[in-house]
């Protein structure tokens, strides 16, 4: 499969291509940059716009054939001469390094400033790359553009620092559509990367964002973390328990790939809230829900019911189903539900504390979209309300 350069790779190289400009005056149609991976990347060079005192080109992102709403952008970026007041009393730090200096000054003096313009966002929460107030344009490819505006401007022993500005046009409109809203990050996208490339892993994504999500909650102080696979049940859990779903974490398929990451954070008590259709398929002890790893929810809600007491023809009624509603209604029929969802809920919490270890108490809640809540651990609405009180 085809890989992809990041939104930090394409602002990094359209940097040095407008920084190269700048200071040369010479036109650059395409640039070369070295990523942290060690691949090179050499994109063409678009949108290039000479100012009175500035240079603009762009970037387009190539994603490669991993899923990513951000192909085809134009990452900007616009390279001038820095004002006299960017240099400091101290040394200061961009990405976690020290800037370098200009000889012969006193004092310490940042080469590149790194900004940010139209459509890109600004970190609102803690506990993502950079701080609350920020520009979402992450550590790594901040180290990227320095380094490679760096060497254009020791190329032409420029010693003004220069000022580079980060922009994609309806980059807000784009970030409607990602996890930025969710995560604490307004007005844009984020400009992310820490290899440079994007490996056509749309899977890796995902739990790059869970993780995320996580560490939000836990710079937040949370004590009890929700997760839930998606937003089915959300009028259930705002009409009966006054609480907005979309608030979880959303773990998708990954319920045990969470629960790691989760204990791996601290966290000590997780709610999960979710849907029989995923759920059934913990009560087998699968963690990936995904219908590609495993799709066994008839035999597991056949087995329940025999566990409970139906007859053969009952189970065979349940395989024949084609959704978990159908059975349930079968449940009903029987008059086995109740001890059908009760024998559901201790397998699922079973197996999701055995996942979890000694470490972190595991609670859930099971609906359904018909017929609502199905079955509950014994201390789920205790943890539901702790985590409220936290939210």
């Amino acid at each position: 499969m085809k890989k992809g350069f990041t939104t930090g790779s394409c602002a990094a190289a359209a940097s040095k291509a407008a920084a190269y400009m700048l200071l040369s005056g010479i036109e650059k149609k395409q640039i070369r940059i070295e990523t942290p991976a060690g691949e090179t990347y050499c994109p063409d060079i678009e949108e290039i716009q000479f100012g009175q005192d500035f240079v603009r080109c762009a970037v387009r992102k190539q994603s490669g054939d991993d899923p990513d709403i951000t192909n085809g952008i134009l990452v900007f970026a616009k390279v001038s001469v820095a004002e006299a007041k960017t240099s400091v009393n101290k040394t200061e730090v961009i990405a976690g390094k020290e800037v370098g200096t200009v000889s012969g000054t006193s004092n310490a003096v940042k080469r590149v400033v790194i900004t940010a313009g139209e459509g890109i966002g600004r970190v609102t929460r803690p506990g993502l790359d950079q701080p609350v107030g920020e520009a979402a344009i992450n550590s790594v490819p901040r180290q990227m553009i320095e380094s490679e505006v760096v060497s254009v401007m020791d190329l032409f022993d420029q010693e003004m620092p220069l000022c580079v500005e980060i922009s994609v046009p309806g980059g807000d409109k784009l970030a409607e559509k990602t996890f930025n809203p969710r995560l604490g990050i307004e007005g844009g996208i984020s400009i992310i990367g820490t290899a440079g490339i994007v490996e056509p892993m749309s899977t890796k994504a995902l739990l790059d964002t869970i993780l995320v999500e996580l560490r939000q909650r836990k710079a937040l102080g949370a004590k009890t973390i929700v997760i839930s696979p998606g937003n089915y049940g959300l009028a259930f859990m705002q009409e009966h328990y006054n609480y907005d779903l979309d608030r979880a974490v959303k773990c998708a398929n990954y319920i045990g790939d969470t629960i790691d990451k989760a204990k791996d954070l601290g966290f000590q008590k997780m709610l999960l809230c979710g849907h029989i259709g995923k759920l059934i398929k913990v009560s087998g002890g699968i963690m990936n829900t995904h219908s590609k790893e495993a799709d066994c929810r008839m035999e597991l809600m056949a087995a329940a019911a025999i566990r409970s007491g139906a007859t053969a023809e009952t189970a065979a009624a349940i395989l024949d189903c084609v959704s978990t509603e159908e059975a349930i209604e079968i449940y009903r029929k029987e008059k086995i539900d109740e001890e059908c969802f009760s024998d559901i809920t201790e397998k699922v919490s079973y197996y999701l504390n055995h996942r979890a270890g000694d470490l972190m108490d595991v609670q859930c809640m099971i609906y359904s979209s018909q017929y609502g809540l199905l079955g509950k651990t014994e201390r789920a609405e205790q943890f539901l309300s702790e985590a409220k009180k936290s939210d």
